[in-house]
């Protein structure tokens, strides 16, 4: 099979995954729990917001692994003021990111993307589009075998970018 052109792949590892989980659906959830965050000093570098089947908002954030203690105390706090039936975290996961300019107008990017980690038994714990990258997180065990498969089914014309763990 002829190799899908992307501008290249970026990773990121030392993170950690943390939820908020079944949210009332109510204007100003999200701003307090990303105001709160802000306010501590604490980077997000991937989220991701859905609606249960009970119209209960759920969020996935992704932050550096050295920041996940300090998260959790912050979100504990604000835990009651935003009736968060629960929090729950997945430490030592890794941010992959497929990028390339026109993305949107190259529908098989993600189909590929999963197809290729799903062959080798990689899940993703979260997606997250953008007009421009396609990005998951993967268990950080599982970071070399997602970037080597998918070089197997991309042509980046760049080498894995790396960003380090304490960014």
């Amino acid at each position: 099979m002829e190799k899908v052109k992307i501008g290249g792949i970026m990773q990121s590892d030392g993170r950690a995954l943390v939820r908020i989980m079944a949210v009332p659906n109510h204007a100003g959830v999200a701003g307090t729990i990303l105001r709160a965050m802000g306010e501590s000093g604490i980077n997000i570098e991937l989220l991701v917001q859905s609606y249960d089947l009970d119209e209960a908002g759920n969020f996935a954030l992704v932050i550096a692994q050295k920041d996940l203690d300090h998260t959790l105390s912050v979100l504990e706090e604000i835990k009651p003021v935003v009736e968060a039936k629960g929090i729950s975290y997945t430490p030592d996961v890794a941010v992959i990111s497929v990028f390339g300019p026109h993305l949107r107008e190259k529908p098989r990017i993600p189909g590929l993307m999963f197809g290729a980690m799903a062959s080798v038994g990689i899940n993703s714990l979260a997606i997250s589009t953008s007009i421009s990258s396609v990005s998951c997180v993967v268990e950080g065990a599982n970071l070399e075998a997602t970037v080597e498969v998918l070089n197997e089914v991309f042509e980046a014309p760049f080498q894995v970018k790396k960003r380090p763990k304490d960014y």
